[in-house]
């Protein structure tokens, strides 16, 4: 079989490569391990209820969006919904709690109103989020944490925790987060706002499946990638299988162009020995970032009937007194550990019918924590996990429990088996401040990244970007030449 391209990973970024590659005219293969395109832009059916697996909101499309255009070329405007989310988050922690509005004037006005004192923090702050200044050609400044940057505007300890938030959409710890990279991300939701896709991600995925498909490409479920070939140093093609069948002899594909959309780790297993060692080298110094837990429910309510009106709460525990505890914490026992709780009933989200509604919880967590437990170690853990968040979550929402029709618990290891990210990493690489970007592999020719573990990082806009960048860069190199 000889295509174009072939596109190993079926995630957001390797669907949205797969489709603007294929909308130019090119032959294109995506081979995905998993039963249904998207990685983490994913949702499942359980009963009545359809559970999200990984979008609480995404940033955008607002106006000066790059994902505009993507949405536009590739037909997801006007085929693909996208409900407006109605505040940022809320955060509560005992006591303290502040809703956080998208716009960010009303933000900088209410936090204000609360901490008087930090006025000119709070300006600092939104200012280098929004409006970050542009230094004289030649010239740049170290990128640094977002935890020494808060430090060095912020005194009060509770307001950094609230501007922190959503932390657990990037990274584990604000002292280990890049500055640069967070400003990108986080000033997004404040520049445009964010959404939901109604009847979750996997509409979204689904739709560049099919647009692949449409446009001459193939979408190749189930199977698994063993290797890519290389040969005078270009990448000309990949072996694979069938999942599940080990003792079958590996299929075989050549392709002008190669585009991984798994992990780089993963790809470097693929590679042949040299060429994988030398990749194994080029990510030496990169951390592996965390991964996540998640409680998924249906409710046979919509939690607007016990009161309820927030979209996304984040709940930080009491012990969390400053930004100094949080990674700490993201460790602790379950009864402490801080978590988001997501409603998605607060929108027309199309995930449950009329007098239900879905919900989730989340929080950080790690693979080491999990994977050396035994079948029932593992099944009990997983229910003292759900059964304390149920607890905590009733501590905020009282009467939840009793509405409760469905729940089910997503660890690391789901997270691993269904992505294949050592780790079961969400993000990619960890954010550090002044991380090395891979963006290529001079070794090898005609291999591009185009995953959370390339240039742009993760999340749904990290991961839509890299993978049109990673096309269009293809693009732009055939026509050189």
């Amino acid at each position: 079989m000889k295509y174009d391209v072939i596109i190993i990973g079926a995630g957001l970024g390797g669907l949205t490569a797969g489709a603007k590659l294929a909308r130019e005219g090119m032959k294109v293969l995506v081979i995905e391990q998993h039963s249904q395109p998207g990685g983490c832009a994913t949702s499942f059916r359980r009963g009545d209820f359809t559970l999200e697996v990984g979008l609480h909101e995404m940033d955008g499309p607002g106006s000066r969006d790059m994902k505009n255009r993507i949405f536009s070329e590739l037909d997801v405007t006007g085929n693909v919904e996208f409900i407006h989310v109605p505040e940022f988050y809320r955060f509560i922690r005992g006591d303290l709690a502040v809703t956080i509005p998208h716009d960010p004037q009303l933000a900088a006005a209410r936090l204000t109103e609360m901490f008087p004192e930090e006025k000119e923090g709070i300006a600092k702050y939104f200012d280098q989020l929004l409006s970050p200044k542009k230094k004289p050609a030649g010239e740049t400044e170290p990128d640094k944490s977002v935890g020494s940057f808060l430090d060095s505007i912020i005194s009060n300890d509770d307001l950094k925790l609230i501007l922190l938030g959503n932390l657990g959409y990037f990274h584990d710890d604000p002292y280990s987060l890049s500055l640069i990279y967070y400003s990108v991300a986080e000033g997004s939701y404040y520049t445009n706002g964010a959404s939901f896709i109604k009847g979750g991600s996997q509409r979204l995925s689904d739709h560049l499946a099919g647009y692949i498909r449409s446009h001459g490409g193939e979408v190749l479920l189930n199977h698994v990638v063993t290797g890519v070939t290389v040969e005078a140093g270009r990448a000309t093609g990949v072996t694979f299988r069938k999942r599940g069948g080990k003792s079958q002899n590996p299929e075989e594909a050549t392709a002008d162009e190669i585009v991984a959309n798994c992990s780089i780790p993963a790809l470097a297993d693929m590679l042949p020995p040299e060429q994988g060692a030398l990749l194994r080298e080029e990510y030496s110094g990169l951390n592996t970032g965390a991964s996540l837990l998640t409680v998924y429910f249906g409710f046979d309510r919509p939690l607007k009937e016990l009161g309820h009106s927030y979209y996304s709460a984040f709940i930080y525990d009491r012990s969390v007194r400053s930004q100094a505890d949080i990674a700490a914490n993201n460790r602790d026992d379950f009864s402490r550990r801080s978590f988001t709780f997501v409603d998605y009933g607060q929108v027309d989200s199309g995930l449950a019918p009329e007098g239900k509604s879905v919900g989730a919880i989340c929080c950080i967590d790690y693979l080491a924590d999990w994977e050396d437990l035994g079948s029932e170690e593992y099944k009990l853990k997983k229910e003292y996990v759900a059964q304390t968040f149920i607890d905590r979550l009733g501590e905020v929402i009282p009467g939840i429990r009793d509405i409760i029709g469905y729940y089910e618990v997503g660890t690391p290891v789901t997270v691993k088996r269904y992505t294949l990210n050592p780790g079961g990493a969400v993000y990619g690489f960890a954010q550090n401040p002044g991380r090395k970007v891979l963006d290529s592999f001079a070794p090898v020719e005609n291999l591009h990244f185009a995953s959370a573990w390339g240039r742009t990082g993760g999340g749904f806009s990290g991961a839509i970007c890299g993978g049109y960048l990673s096309a269009f860069n293809l693009l732009r190199k055939r026509a050189r030449h």
